[in-house]
């Protein structure tokens, strides 16, 4: 989930949804518009013209203050839609199990045989079975920035992805 930039005061509705649906944004304050009260702490404000690296403070600020709020967490639904970042994917079952797995330890490690038990509740699967649904749930989840990493001796880590800058591709 990024945060959204959004020009003030010409863009006062987009500010207003994100606000009802509890995303963080940035507001670029236009050079004569006085800027809004903000309560919210998912909400910050800079006037243009904006130096770069005060643009990037103010983006990396919100992104930990979405995170510290919980707004950056992977939800899995009971049909097997996965959604992150407003993004969604859609496991199949076996795949949904061991999601639903790593993301009840979301950012800690889960041993293998969790994952076996969870995936292969009737006995034991093959050999490399484990490692062919988990190589399979890495592909469907990488489009929604998530990422499954291999823990040596250990199981298998579902984290977030690395903060992005989004201000390369910004004009303001």
């Amino acid at each position: 989930m990024d945060v959204e930039m959004v020009r003030w005061p010409s863009q006062r509705q987009r500010r207003d949804q994100l606000c009802a649906s509890r995303l963080p944004r940035l507001l670029l304050v236009e050079p004569d518009s006085p800027p809004p009260v903000a309560f919210d702490p998912l909400e910050d404000w800079v006037r243009l013209p904006v130096d770069r690296n005060d643009l990037q403070a103010r983006l990396d600020a919100l992104t930990t203050r979405g995170h510290d709020a919980g707004l950056f967490v992977p939800r899995l639904d009971q049909w097997g839609v996965l959604r992150f970042s407003g993004d969604q994917v859609t496991l199949p079952p076996l795949e949904a199990r061991l999601a639903a797995v790593l993301l009840a330890s979301y950012k800690g490690v889960v041993r293998r045989d969790e994952l076996t038990v969870v995936g292969w509740p009737g006995g034991s699967p093959g050999r490399n079975a484990l490692d062919v649904h988990i190589l399979r749930l890495r592909r469907r989840v990488e489009p929604l920035g998530l990422s499954i990493r291999t823990i040596r001796s250990r199981g298998y880590l579902l984290e977030p992805p690395q903060p992005m800058s989004r201000v390369a591709g910004f004009a303001y």
